[in-house]
């Protein structure tokens, strides 16, 4: 299970570390679009986006769905559940121990001005 999640989130922060593919998420997190618009919007070949939008649905992001002759990409809100997890606990981690380091600031401050009284 572990492993699973390493996995997953490997995937979602190597998707998420191409800025072409944070591109594609910002646009389709406006609204859905085919992947040839894609293409047209960042300016690049259907294949190269194919490639982005591939990466982005491995890593569990986007999901895609073939309507007719197009391929329709789409956020996958659920996607995004295991990595903003992460950072929360990263995030609550970093702020506990700068909570801790602001105590130890503010008793030294108190020493110091009790010391400079006496």
């Amino acid at each position: 299970m572990v492993q699973q999640l390493e996995t997953h989130l490997d995937a979602a922060f190597a998707a998420l570390a191409d800025a072409t593919r944070r591109g594609v998420l910002e646009e389709l997190g406006r609204s859905q679009a085919s992947i040839s618009a894609l293409a047209d919007r960042f300016e690049m070949s259907l294949t190269g986006m194919k490639k982005h939008v591939t990466l982005l649905e491995e890593a569990g992001l986007v999901t895609t769905a073939k309507q007719g002759r197009v391929r329709v990409c789409r956020i996958d809100p659920n996607g995004f559940g295991d990595v903003a997890a992460w950072i929360a606990t990263r995030r609550k981690v970093w702020n506990d121990r700068f909570d801790a380091l602001d105590t130890v600031i503010e008793t030294l401050m108190q020493k110091d001005s009790r010391d400079g009284q006496a």
